[in-house]
């Protein structure tokens, strides 16, 4: 009998815990040439805002060695095209679709929910994911998530509009990540993805823009640890709600990492430019491990990643 795959994220049923992070799929129209996204367990939008964004100047784009910096500035046609042409393109697939809402301002914010929470059903995603940890826009973004009573006003002003699925995309960039998350979970998010990427910076040594510095989110294998111990941290917090690990995951241990980390589910990123079929490779692999192991479901496996955890170093 093959594995049970699936896992619930407040109230969204998945097929399986593995997902893209946000920016990194676009809106899912160029990923179709791959794979079909119905064996996603979810899709995740970039980042929607009230009206269109151009996204910063070039260079905005640079690798590191372990890791990308981006300096899009999400970059987005606006929550109307999302509506009237995304949503439909995604709804032919069997698969949910979180979309990620970024803004500037509070009303930016509220007003791609309330857009939402207008249309019908056919065009409503299952989740909405607030981002409040971007490090590449000048305002807005990761000064939501930095304080936990400024986010925590955000998520409750948004959580009185709309009776979808919140999910809070939660910054590294803070003393506390604890503290934010569990001020965002009593203000009524449903759900919380972390981490964000870190700012960093970057100096381009060929081409063009050769000399020029790209200042902004580091993603990739560097930020991975980071991630780990954040999701660790909010884990042992026990906030009652579900959380989509990501940072780095690029390989079937990764996921597994994550998992016993604390994570319910996955969310990959910048693996997805260096192979594309990233996902379902590892969505294959997963249930490959899960055969070979004998487990049953993703909480019989998360159970026993957790019994195998070695006891912590002395700090002495």
């Amino acid at each position: 009998m093959k594995p049970d795959l699936s896992v619930n994220i407040a109230g969204i049923r998945m097929k399986n815990p593995v997902m893209p992070a946000s920016g990194c799929f676009g809106y899912g129209e160029e990923m179709v040439w791959f794979f079909d996204l119905s064996l996603l367990g979810a899709v995740v939008t970039k980042g929607t805002t009230l009206v269109p964004w151009q996204g910063n100047e070039q260079p905005r784009m640079a690798e590191t060695r372990a890791g990308l910096i981006n300096f899009i500035g999400l970059q987005n046609p606006g929550v109307e095209v999302v509506v009237r042409e995304k949503m439909p393109f995604l709804r032919r697939f069997a698969v949910p679709v979180i979309v990620n809402v970024s803004g500037k301002t509070t009303d930016e914010y509220t007003g791609v929910v309330q857009r939402f929470e207008e249309v019908k059903d056919a065009f409503r995603p299952e989740a909405l994911e607030i981002n409040i940890s971007c490090p590449n826009i000048k305002v807005g973004g990761m000064l939501f998530g930095q304080d936990p009573d400024v986010a925590a006003k955000l998520i409750s002003d948004l959580r009185k509009l709309t009776s979808i699925t919140l999910i809070v995309k939660l910054t590294p960039n803070v003393t506390d990540i604890v503290a934010v998350a569990r001020a965002v979970v009593q203000a009524g998010a449903n759900a919380l993805s972390l981490i964000n990427t870190l700012k960093g910076r970057v100096k381009i040594l060929n081409g063009p823009h050769a000399g020029k510095w790209v200042v902004g989110g580091l993603s990739g294998p560097a930020i991975k640890p980071v991630a780990l111990q954040k999701v660790f941290e909010v884990s042992q917090a026990n906030l009652g709600v579900p959380i989509i690990g990501m940072g780095g995951i690029q390989f079937l241990e990764d996921v597994l990492e994550f998992l016993e980390a604390g994570a319910d589910a996955v969310a990959v990123g910048t693996a997805n430019f260096i192979e594309p079929m990233t996902m379902p490779n590892l969505i294959t692999g997963l249930e490959k491990h899960m055969t070979d192991k004998g487990y049953a479901s993703i909480p019989e496996l998360k159970q026993a990643l957790r019994n195998s955890q070695q006891p912590e170093r002395s700090k002495a």
